[in-house]
């Protein structure tokens, strides 16, 4: 199950700082893209070997002249519906505002577990100054501040406390071993039409079943002797939001069904074609080691000519590089054309996610590629690799024992990673490979 916290608060108490600090390391992933209406984060963090997704709400106010509302509805009900924890920011220089009380009311009414973030206490007067913070209703407060980080690291162990044991919870849908397709995109651009072409055919449908995640229903699905569950993204059920919380929204839907699923199904637009918030996606299919099948829809209403798929596909290539081993279907959800080819490529892509290769034949194959270029010496010093094995997990993890790991440049590595791709089939799928000392 994956893990979704949420920044929250009034606009300018820090909250995209605090996002920045905790990402740390991994803000390299995080690329800020425009939205519809203006710019969101989001990205992988990771705490003593826990991971989370963290969201920043940040600049998610209307310019209305009732910001009550808009604060409200924008930022912490989206964030209620999806996160399993919330950071709730405030600013220990204003005190308690109207705003913050309101937030609060919101909050302790979702029951969601909630931590009081108080910022800007860099002096030990500031830190008394936060005990007011304790009249919004709340045990847990925590004194930080986001420029210089101080108090940053209580605040991740008590995050990764809340969060759940990936290990010690097996749901309904886990003990089924099948695989889990997600339909994942940007709004309106025709998840729900491929789902209801698919799922249209009711005598397909063996049983829904209930995520034990808020109400996220994974259709249990059998089409030609191919069985799969298909994790249910934003979309499909309309949420009655204004225009502007939709695309947010969707947004967080898709990142929970990334974190639940095998097979990522990123949908595009055909006029719109890939852009940043794709991409953000597809960076963090990548990072959490998911497979990947991308739907170009909406094909039936571009001008064709003769090579107009060929000339897109090798657009969107260019855009996922250096993951651009990835499967490329064109589609139609309204006229049904091709939609059942993704649901095979997606399944071969299954395949390829769970292909297991022995040690001996990969140690054959590795010391050909080896002999045909060698890795380029540094200063001087001859780096020697001596065998090579798969190792156990959900997704391809290859690990090369060598005499001077430090030495080996990603441009090897990228060498290594594309024979082993041409020869073992791995489309749609993030390989990672590690050097290690022998």
């Amino acid at each position: 199950m994956g893990n979704i916290v949420a920044i929250v608060g009034r606009p300018n108490v820090g909250k995209s700082t605090l996002f920045n600090r905790l990402m740390g390391e991994f803000k390299a992933i995080v690329d800020d893209f425009s939205g519809v209406t203006r710019d969101r984060h989001y990205g992988k963090a990771e705490w003593q070997n826990k991971e989370f997704v963290l969201i920043d709400t940040g600049g998610y106010v209307h310019n209305s002249t009732d910001i009550f509302e808009s604060a409200i509805r924008d930022q912490v009900k989206i964030a209620i519906d999806e996160a399993d924890v919330i950071l709730f920011m405030v600013d220990v220089q204003t005190g308690i505002t109207d705003l913050d009380s309101a937030f609060a009311n919101l909050l302790r009414r979702s029951k969601k577990p909630t931590l009081v973030v108080v910022n800007k206490c860099d002096t030990f007067d500031k830190e008394h100054d936060s005990y007011e913070f304790y009249g919004l209703g709340f045990d847990k407060l925590f004194c930080i501040s986001s420029g210089s980080g101080s108090g940053t690291g209580e605040l991740l162990d008590e995050i990764i406390s809340i969060i759940p044991d990936e290990n010690l919870v097996i749901t309904e849908e886990e003990e089924i071993q099948i695989p889990k397709i997600a339909v994942v995109g940007r709004p309106n651009v025709g998840k729900s039409s491929l789902v209801n072409a698919l799922l249209g055919e009711e005598r397909n449908i063996v049983t829904d079943i209930a995520g034990t995640t808020r109400d996220t229903i994974n259709s249990h699905y059998k089409f030609f002797g191919n069985e799969f569950l298909l994790v249910d993204t934003a979309g499909i059920r309309r949420k009655k939001k204004v225009n502007e919380d939709i695309e947010f929204y969707s947004v967080m839907r898709s990142l929970r069904a990334l974190e639940n699923c095998d097979i990522a199904i990123l949908v595009l637009d055909a006029q719109l074609g890939l852009d940043q918030q794709d991409l953000n996606l597809v960076s963090l299919a990548v990072k959490n080691g998911k497979g990947l099948v991308i739907l170009v829809n909406k094909w039936d209403l571009m001008a064709k000519e003769t090579n107009t798929a060929r000339n897109f596909e090798m657009e969107i290539k260019e855009k996922l590089k250096p993951f651009d081993d990835v499967p490329i279907i064109f589609t139609s959800a309204i006229e049904k054309q091709r939609i059942h080819r993704a649901v095979e490529v997606a399944m071969e892509v299954y395949e390829n996610r769970t292909r297991r290769i022995s040690t001996s034949k990969l140690n054959e194959f590795v010391e050909q590629i080896i002999a045909a270029y060698p890795p380029p010496s540094v200063k001087g010093k001859f780096i020697s690799i001596k065998y090579a094995t798969q190792l156990p997990g959900r997704s391809p993890k290859f690990v090369f024992f060598c005499n001077l790991p430090q030495y080996i440049n990603d441009s090897y590595k990228r060498y290594i990673e594309n024979k082993i791709r041409e020869e073992y089939n791995f489309s749609g799928v993030p390989i990672t490979i590690y050097f290690r000392k022998k």
